[in-house]
């Protein structure tokens, strides 16, 4: 990869995990979001995304159940095959959810999902509540305690590879799919 688009994807994973960590509420995260997308670079798309009204029926605690075993996906690129553990199951009103760490230099814990509006109203591919190798911190999810973790699905959104052909991304497992539609977080582009 040459030097200016190295530089200009470490400029977008600052910029990103900057809107995440930052203060502002979800309206001002979606407006950067967009803002993001529609002048940086390294944005998979120009386009704007559509969005879910926000509804806290979709904000949840789950309770947070100790997991074994890994999953190798092969991605098709120059990545190659990449490893999940399973780090928990997280327990929540719509289905359980496995909590995976990335098995790659530094790791980062990784959440995709797939419900009932993949393929309709969303990407068909699934959702990620977060991936923190690319700087998505303390929105999607938040461990409250050990025990507990908060998923906050009005932050879900869409693999790079939804916008793109240009990027390959990790789809949710078989056991990420979720029979419920998650009517939340980012819908697909506009």
């Amino acid at each position: 990869m040459a030097t200016q688009a190295v530089l200009e994807l470490a400029d977008w994973r600052q910029k990103v995990a900057a809107l995440y960590l930052s203060d502002v509420d979800i309206d001002g995260f979606r407006a950067g979001r967009e803002q993001l997308f529609h002048t940086h670079p390294q944005s998979p798309t120009r386009e704007s995304p559509r969005y879910f009204a926000p509804d806290p029926a979709f904000i949840v605690e789950a309770t947070i159940e100790a997991a074994e075993g890994s999953l190798t996906i092969g991605t098709g690129d120059t990545d190659g095959d990449v490893t999940y553990e399973r780090v928990a199951i997280l327990r929540t009103p719509f289905g359980p959810l496995t909590l995976w760490w990335i098995m790659a230099y530094g790791g980062g814990l990784f959440l995709p999902f797939r419900d009932s509006t993949c393929g309709a109203e969303t990407y068909g591919g699934g959702r990620y509540l977060t991936d923190t190798v690319k700087g998505t911190f303390g929105r999607g999810l938040t461990i409250v305690n050990p025990g507990v973790a908060r998923l906050d699905f009005n932050y879900a959104y869409n693999p790079s590879c939804a916008y793109s052909d240009a990027w390959v991304c990790p789809l949710a497992p078989r056991e990420n799919w979720l029979d419920a539609p998650i009517r939340a977080g980012e819908a697909g582009s506009a």
